[in-house]
């Protein structure tokens, strides 16, 4: 299976990349099969993700599925977000080849700590797996 449409655009056109530097967490996850890395930055209002950005070391489908992604959760709760699976950000791409999925959707992993890292600068807790459902791999 080759790379779709959506895979394509968000690839050669990525959204929301970037440094931010008044970021309120930022989170980063990289996969040691591939190498892919992507760190997450988030501003957060309310508990909504009011803005997110991110740079990402990766193949195509690493930088697609982070930029599908990071659409896919600005304006949502904090909780709403953090539900989103690799799945979800697979399918809102129209699918990616076997084999992708797992290493180069790694923007949901990187998320949650960055989430982590606002939460604990607020002195809030930490989000375990026991408070949402387990991602489905």
């Amino acid at each position: 299976m080759a790379y779709g449409r959506k895979v394509m655009e968000h690839f050669a056109n990525p959204r929301n990349v970037g440094e931010m530097k008044d970021a309120d967490g930022v989170g980063r996850f990289g996969n040691t099969v591939d190498g892919d890395e992507v760190v997450l930055y988030i501003k957060v209002k309310d508990d909504v993700i009011s803005d997110i950005s991110f740079q990402v070391f990766g193949c195509a489908a690493a930088i697609a599925s982070t930029s599908m992604f990071t659409e896919m959760v600005k304006g949502k709760s904090l909780e709403a977000a953090i539900r989103l699976t690799k799945e979800d950000v697979s399918e809102a791409l129209d699918g990616l080849p076997p084999g992708k999925i797992g290493c180069s959707v790694i923007a949901p992993d990187a998320l949650r700590a960055a989430i982590n890292d606002y939460l604990g600068r607020r002195g809030r807790g930490f989000i375990t797996g026991d408070e949402i459902p387990p991602m489905r791999r």
